[in-house]
């Protein structure tokens, strides 16, 4: 059945290649299906937008031959959204507001699990007001989340124990990512989320996010990452460098290299846009290597 997928890019900076593989991947995905692709920008963490980038990843996007489905959504667009689901998860008791901040953890000795830090709860009885402190949820009773992705296969994580509460709106009034996406995929009709293997986890706090907020969970496929020549997941952090719109053919076959798929070799020939009609209609989601942590071969390739 057609499914209705997106494509999520922080504008911290212009796209690179591994950014350009989670595009692919989910376009193909959707467009296989003859779905629905939708195009986010994940700007809810304004402190962290770099002027310019927005236009630039549009622009990047298109000259790789991609088109998407109605209008883009911009997360800052959407506070008055996030703030009503979170009010509605205050008065269900769910969260709680918290005066701990990163440093006081550290200096209390605090263990860190995958996610950072793993809150203990020290606030979840003081009864503190909401305005300027920070707002959690209780994942006391949480248990054990679990899904079966569609690469990876079966993942779950004890959220208490790995990970504690978590911050859903920060103290300084910046909605969390994980707030802002369970949000925008159920109002935006989201219904397979295709994205890095570095977000396993996080999948599991999405998941117990939308239990209470009586969301539909997606289905999931989670691809692997591109590192660098050292080891390290390829990012702007990392110094990644932009996609070249010059190398678009080549870069899109190495993309679909490090995916698994084996693209024609007359391909290098094409346009961008009829390379993506061959991806599409040559999507094979079951090749999908489950590498963890995935080489840089593919990044090599595409230079």
């Amino acid at each position: 059945m057609p499914s209705t997928g997106r494509f999520a890019p922080t504008p911290s900076g212009p796209l690179h290649f591994g950014s350009l593989v989670a595009a692919l991947a989910s376009y193909c995905q959707s467009k296989n299906q003859q779905g629905r692709w939708i195009l986010r920008i994940e700007d809810v963490d304004t402190p962290r937008v770099v002027a310019g980038a927005t236009e630039q990843i549009l622009r990047d996007l298109e000259a790789f031959g991609f088109t998407w489905d109605g209008p883009v959504l911009y997360q800052s667009d959407q506070f008055e959204r996030y703030r009503f689901y979170l009010e509605k998860l205050l008065d269900q008791g769910d969260c709680y507001a918290c005066e701990c901040s990163r440093r006081s953890l550290r200096e209390q000795g605090v263990r860190s699990g995958p996610l950072g830090q793993i809150y203990p709860g020290n606030c979840r009885d003081k009864n503190l007001p909401s305005p300027g402190h920070s707002i959690r949820l209780n994942t006391a009773s949480a248990g054990t989340t679990g899904f079966i992705d569609q690469v990876y296969g079966p993942f779950e994580l004890d959220l208490s124990d790995a990970v504690g509460d978590f911050v859903l709106r920060r103290a300084d009034n910046i909605f969390a990512y994980h707030l802002a996406v369970v949000v925008d995929d159920e109002l935006q009709g989201i219904d397979e989320v295709v994205r890095g293997a570095d977000l396993l986890e996080n999948t599991c706090l999405h998941l117990l996010l939308q239990q209470k907020l009586g969301f539909a969970s997606p289905r999931y496929m989670h691809i692997p990452l591109v590192n660098n020549a050292q080891g390290v997941k390829l990012s702007k952090q990392t110094g990644a460098r932009p996609i070249d719109h010059g190398q678009a053919a080549r870069q899109l076959l190495a993309a679909l290299k490090h995916l698994g798929q084996l693209p024609d070799k007359d391909l290098q020939q094409m346009e961008p846009a009829e390379i993506l009609d061959w991806a599409v209609r040559n999507w094979q989601p079951a090749a999908i290597p489950a590498r963890w942590p995935a080489s840089a071969e593919s990044l090599d390739a595409s230079r």
